[in-house]
């Protein structure tokens, strides 16, 4: 992958991701999921921005905006730094193994590699859950006729979110280091929790929406 994801056709970055070539993968797909929920977020809050009959949330759909807007660009440069951290994975592997000293150099190339291919898609998901709750808001006060949008952002968001974890324990499992491995897996733990919170937090206030 030569091309950053940002800067890609769908169709170029979607023949990359059926290639057999391993990167981009799994976290950079997650990373693409929860920036086009951040997006559709800001869909529906400019859909209700100076809309007759949603005056009382004109403010607060102004404020969602930039956050969104931010929460996109970040979640793709992660998708980018995803495929990045994982090729650095591949090249430790491909390093010379003939000396002691080259075992060892190796084997350190190896597990620093696995922590970034962790810590990457960790990133992700935080970033990702983070917004799933402006879903449920945006469905609750915003344009009700893209209150589906709304829940569609928070659906891709936890979607972006379970992606990314799986990446992480895969990653972590790899890890010689078992206080980090632990850190890594108590940490997804915690984030799947309030993910899962607010995506059904999402789906309820669209259940009220449609009733």
């Amino acid at each position: 992958m030569t091309d950053g994801i940002r800067t890609q056709r769908i169709d170029e970055f979607l023949d990359g991701l059926g290639s057999h070539s391993p990167t981009p993968g799994g976290g950079a797909a997650a990373g693409v999921a929860g920036a086009s929920g951040a997006a559709l977020i800001s869909m529906v809050a400019n859909l209700t921005i100076d809309k007759e009959g949603y005056e009382a949330a004109w403010n607060r759909m102004r404020e969602i905006v930039p956050v969104v807007a931010a929460g996109r660009a970040e979640l793709l440069d992660l998708a980018d730094r995803d495929a990045a951290a994982f090729e650095a994975v591949m090249s430790a592997f491909r390093m010379p193994k003939g000396t002691d000293d080259e075992k060892a150099a190796r084997r350190d190339a190896i597990q620093l590699g696995f922590e970034g291919a962790a810590s990457v898609p960790l990133q992700v998901a935080e970033r990702a859950a983070e917004m799933i709750d402006l879903g449920r808001e945006a469905i609750e006060i915003g344009n009700e006729h893209a209150a589906s949008d709304g829940l569609s952002a928070a659906y891709l968001l936890y979607a972006a979110v379970e992606c990314a974890v799986a990446n992480v324990l895969i990653n972590a499992a790899a890890l010689k280091d078992e206080s980090r491995k632990a850190e890594l897996v108590a940490a997804v733990q915690r984030i799947r929790e309030t993910a899962r919170s607010d995506v059904d937090g999402a789906a309820r206030a669209f259940a009220v929406r449609v009733r």
